[in-house]
């Protein structure tokens, strides 16, 4: 499925050569990469980025793409989480972030669409969370403010807004990034990452297109690979977006619900036409029985508030959550600051990623930001561990239900659907898609859970990490670092690691 933005915006293509032994190599092409790149580029460095799919392939191309400090009611949960000085730090990163892309799109001749953010409640509970949204927002010295409920086509339990946030065609914000690294010097090559190796003299990465040396690596793909540790602690989640053509009053405001049922809401301009986007539908990778289901609910509640609306695209998008709701960014652990890192999120990657880049591009200057350095620094709450320790039971329930769908022996499902089964002693995954059916192991190479089948995807996808692999094993995105193994005789022709969408290559030996 490609989105709305991958549809209708610029394609970023790839280059054909680049130095072998550049100052920082940056593996990812999304927001938090190319923001990193471009910034690196403007201060002199040397500056390749590696990706294997297609820029903006995954996370990026695929968000609803809102650049807003109001994030719903997050930042009171935040201040539950972690400490009030973390909590002032990202705000004033997320500020930073907010202005430098915006003067960037302006210098570039996109300007983004300044609008409202609205976040509103449908119930009770929901007004109670966003008075206490308020009082947060307020506390870290943004200006948000009661009110909001008239931009919306239905009525509300409660609304708060924040007036000149921004909603963004991210594939333009890609190819803008682009150019600005590409102008100096920067170079975007085609590679799937295979192993980061830091060394005192600087960093190696191995790719499926050959080696790379380099003084630093930054690891921005999201669960970053490979760094194992880091990714067991961070909770995946996959959430769907539809745009819609209307013929009916829209929003006029970005708006976010913070209760059931959750919905994200904003409009795009195409070729004349403004759309719908809606989205908000979501779940834990690997643990919903069937996401067409979600699909099918947020087309239902369009229609309840815009009848007659026509669906034109859907995709999903799939994000990372820490334990204490506050992004992840520094170094890679053992490798002496040599590999850095951004990752965590939690659904906010436009704001996050660019915050995240100047972040890194000041570590690696010798100039890091003093809100940086005091969100790299912080403690982990008890409450936070707490947190951290029920999403570890969640993963151990959720592969014990696998474990109990997986006893029956395999057999080809219909098509588009998959399921597991014992193959003799083997638990296997065996899916049919376009008239080819495929048996995989069962097992994400990544920590060893299982995997589930994805019907709207047509993917497999871990329960425990959010690894996601196509119906052969390849890897799609995740903290694998590998594919899944493929029953020998299931299929004909090399199969391509596309976590960034690599030419087919050796396959990686299992991890």
């Amino acid at each position: 499925m490609s989105s709305l933005w991958q549809a209708t915006g610029p394609t970023i293509g790839f280059d054909e050569a680049a130095p072998r032994r550049p100052d920082v190599l940056v593996v990812g092409a999304g927001i938090t990469g190319l923001a990193t790149a471009a910034l690196l580029a403007r201060r002199g460095a040397t500056v390749v980025v590696l990706e294997a799919r297609e820029v903006g392939a995954v996370a990026t191309g695929n968000t609803t793409a809102k650049l807003s400090l109001l994030q719903g009611d997050r930042l009171h949960r935040i201040l539950a989480l972690a400490a009030p000085e973390a909590a002032q730090a990202f705000v004033d990163g997320s500020l930073e972030g907010q202005r430098r892309l915006l003067e960037l799109l302006e210098e570039r001749g996109e300007a983004a669409q300044l609008l409202p953010a609205v976040s509103y409640a449908s119930g009770r509970a929901g007004a109670e969370s966003l008075e206490r949204e308020l009082e947060a927002a307020r506390s870290l010295g943004l200006p948000v403010e009661t009110g909001g409920a008239e931009s919306l086509p239905f009525p509300v339990a409660g609304a708060i807004r924040l007036e000149q946030q921004a909603q963004l065609q991210p594939m333009t914000v890609l190819s803008v990034l682009a150019q600005e690294l590409r102008e100096r010097g920067g170079r975007i090559m085609r590679g799937a990452v295979r192993s980061v190796r830091a060394a005192r003299d600087g960093v190696t990465v191995v790719t499926d297109a050959g080696s790379w040396r380099a003084g630093t690596a930054v690891l921005a793909t999201g669960a970053p690979v490979p760094a194992r540790a880091t990714a067991t602690l961070l909770e995946a989640h996959r959430s769907y977006a539809a745009a819609y053509r209307v013929d009916a009053p829209l929003p006029r405001a970005m708006a976010l619900s913070v209760d059931a049922p959750s919905r994200s809401l904003r409009t795009a301009e195409v070729d004349g036409e403004t759309l719908l986007i809606a989205g908000g539908v979501g779940h834990s990778v690997g643990r919903h029985p069937d996401p067409r289901r979600l699909v099918a609910e947020l087309d239902g509640w369009v229609q309840q508030h815009w009848p007659g609306a026509e669906r034109t695209h859907v995709w999903s998008a799939q994000d990372y959550r820490t334990p204490d709701r506050l992004p992840w960014v520094g170094a890679r652990a053992g490798s002496g600051g040599r590999v850095l890192l951004a990752t965590g999120f939690d659904k906010w990657g436009m704001t996050g990623g660019v915050m995240s880049a100047l972040a890194l591009t000041g570590r690696i200057a010798g100039r890091e930001p003093e809100w940086a350095r005091t969100l790299r620094r912080r403690g982990t709450t008890p409450t936070a561990v707490g947190r951290l320790s029920g999403a570890f039971v969640a993963t151990v329930g959720a592969d014990l239900r696998g474990w109990r769908e997986a006893l029956a022996p395999a057999a080809a499902p219909p098509e588009g659907e998959g399921r597991l089964g014992r193959d003799g002693v083997r638990l296997v995954g065996t899916s049919t898609v376009d008239g080819q059916t495929r048996q995989v192991s069962a097992f994400c190479p990544h920590v060893g859970a299982l995997v589930r089948w994805n019907p709207q995807e047509r993917s497999w996808d871990c329960s425990a990490h959010g690894s996601r692999f196509a119906p052969d094993g390849t890897r799609l995105e995740g903290p694998a670092a590998c594919a899944l193994e493929l029953r020998a005789g299931a299929i004909a022709g090399p199969r391509r690691d596309a976590s960034a969408g690599a030419r087919p290559g050796p396959r990686p030996p299992q991890g």
